[in-house]
């Protein structure tokens, strides 16, 4: 197992000599007459094939003239450009396509060519510390950062910004985080002038000066690490491991997910049965399934250990999500899906966006041989999931949000893990009032308002049922009873957005057999269209007072509206 501190240290290492990661080499130095057409070839592939041709919509997030303007600045500097400045041009290019997934990976391929201030910070709670420094200025180590060269730190992540392949604040402070030390971003972008120190405001005891340095002095450097002054660590600290699980006290459990692939030596399938065999042989109240450390990878391969989850649910154990700035990807995925199941996310929002370019595949420019990678679809958790409705390219936020703080960090502490400890009641997600109400939520609702009878089916009742939902015996219900059979082809498109009328047919079906008194005498609104098939079932929900009275119903109903229909029906089987 990993220790904290040199999780820390390899963390600040992959910062500092990020450029000893190279993903690809560079190619030949092309002779002096060359190079102009060379890189004009690499920036015309990098747009029009990879970006134009190849990504599924390039120009969602910035109309095609910025990027063709941009290109135009670009080409107007090929000849007179430096080798790191060219490249940063290709990633401010990439990055107007507003994907976190799509990106050019050349920095490595600069190692030894960029130049470096000795220095790392971290993010925590909203401020951002100094992690490493030369080993004769260690008394900054720790110290909050209120600002750059003059700039804030706002302001400064507003300008590196625009370098970066982000959907969203969060990616982009972390990947800040992880360049915060490359004097040849900061000159490019015009916060400092070639070979000037840089000036870091702190919080306490002066400002801090670092000159910068080449490659070679930085690797010599004898280094200060904040990580250093953890004396301990937690229970939860990142393990070297591809997933483990162990209990944490008699009631709570928990698994620690670091990415969505299968480890070589423990099939997926192996590890949710010994997770299994666990949880059976304790009495746990909650599991806590951590995804903080988990960058992604493949999505489904969590699924058998969703399965033994969903059943440990059932059995009525509460399941917390755990999220922060590095759950990304396919982990982002699987933290909706949690939701999806009933579970509660805690921690702090995702560098991944709920909605977002995935799915990627590599490339390679012709001439330089730089190297990055390409979404090649859109997932639109909006559509896919009732846990995504109404979220689109924003950053996944828990539902209780505890930042990990810097304070508990020097403490060896692990900030969220030991507030769930301190607070064993049962969670609740966020509830989204404004969101669009889907057909599995409202059948869920409709569910509970019928007091939740027993169900007995052993599979999903509808082709496209997960098994993992939260709403999945009333899915059971509804379809037994007649409430909701889904279409001809054995779907219900559980993420659909309901529709008025269908809320009207599934709430009377659900009254059959019962003679409710009418409660309005006036016409339905123009708006609420009924055709023959439903104008039966729609006029005696308005009759009833099932429908709101004040809806606007030229829009779909929300999940405010959805509980308040569930609730007046509850009424009606409940008086």
């Amino acid at each position: 197992m990993l220790s904290m501190k040199t999780l820390c240290r390899r963390g600040t290492a992959l910062c500092l000599t990020a450029l000893m990661l190279c993903t690809a080499a560079l190619a030949a130095e092309p002779a002096e007459k060359d190079r102009t057409a060379q890189r004009l070839e690499d920036l015309e592939f990098l747009y029009q094939t990879v970006l134009v041709e190849n990504h599924p919509n390039a120009f969602a997030n910035t109309p095609e003239a910025e990027f063709q303007a941009l290109k135009k600045d670009i080409e107007s500097r090929l000849e007179t450009a430096d080798d790191a400045a060219f490249l940063l041009d290709l990633m401010r290019l990439t990055a107007l396509v507003g994907d976190s997934h799509t990106s050019i990976n050349g920095i490595g391929n600069l190692a030894e060519h960029l130049t470096y201030y000795p220095l790392s910070m971290t993010l925590r709670d909203g401020a951002w510390y100094i992690a490493t420094v030369p080993a004769e200025r260690k008394t900054a180590l720790g110290r909050k950062v209120t600002a750059v060269n003059g700039h804030s730190m706002g302001e400064i992540l507003e300008t590196f910004t625009p370098l970066f392949s982000a959907d969203n604040a969060v990616i982009a402070a972390r990947r800040y985080r992880q360049y915060c030390q490359l004097a040849d971003m900061y000159v490019y972008l015009g916060l400092a002038k070639a070979g000037d120190p840089i000036v870091l405001s702190l919080d306490s005891g002066g400002p801090l000066t670092l000159a910068p340095v080449d490659y070679a002095a930085l690797r010599s450097m004898k280094l200060a690490y904040l990580s250093d002054r953890i004396p301990q660590e937690p229970s939860t600290a990142q393990r070297d491991a591809y997933y483990f699980a162990e209990p944490l006290t008699d009631s709570t459990f928990y698994i620690q997910y670091n990415t969505c692939s299968e480890a070589e030596d423990l099939s997926m399938a192996e590890f949710a049965a010994r997770v299994e065999a666990l949880l059976h042989a304790g009495s746990y109240r909650r599991i806590l399934l951590d995804l903080r450390y988990n960058g992604g990878g493949s999505d489904g391969v969590i699924w058998p250990l969703f399965e033994v989850l969903r059943s440990a649910m059932n059995g009525g154990t509460e399941l917390v999500g755990l999220i922060g700035p590095a759950t990304f990807s396919s982990a982002l995925i699987n933290a909706v899906e949690i939701q999806e199941m009933g579970g509660v996310l805690v921690g702090e929002s995702a560098g991944g966006s709920v909605c977002h370019f995935g799915a990627v595949r590599g490339f390679s420019l012709p001439n330089s041989g730089i190297r990055g990678q390409l979404s090649s679809k859109y997932i639109d958790l909006n559509t896919l999931l009732d846990a995504g409705a109404g979220r689109g390219v924003e950053a996944l936020e828990p539902d209780v949000t505890i930042p990990q703080t810097i304070a508990d960090t020097l403490a060896g502490k692990d900030t969220p893990v030991d507030w769930l400890l301190l607070h064993p009641e049962r969670l609740t997600q966020k509830s989204y009032p404004d969101a669009p109400l889907t057909r599995g939520r409202f059948v869920g609702e409709l569910y509970e308002a019928a007091n939740s009878p027993a169900v007995t089916a052993d599979v999903p009742p509808f082709k496209d049922s997960f098994g993992i939902e939260w709403y999945l015996p009333a899915l059971t219900w509804a379809k037994e009873s007649g409430i909701a059979q889904g279409g001809a082809d054995g779907m219900f498109s559980a993420a659909r957005q309901l529709t008025w009328q269908e809320a009207a047919v599934f709430m009377v079906r659900a009254l059959e057999g019962t003679s409710p008194a009418a409660v309005r005498t006036q016409a339905l609104p123009a708006a609420l269209t009924v055709t023959p098939g439903n104008r039966d079932a729609v006029t005696a929900a308005w009759r009833w007072g099932l429908l709101p009275r004040n809806a606007d119903f030229t829009e779909g109903p929300t999940r405010a509206h959805g509980l308040a229909m569930a609730q007046s029906l509850s009424k009606l089987l409940n008086p």
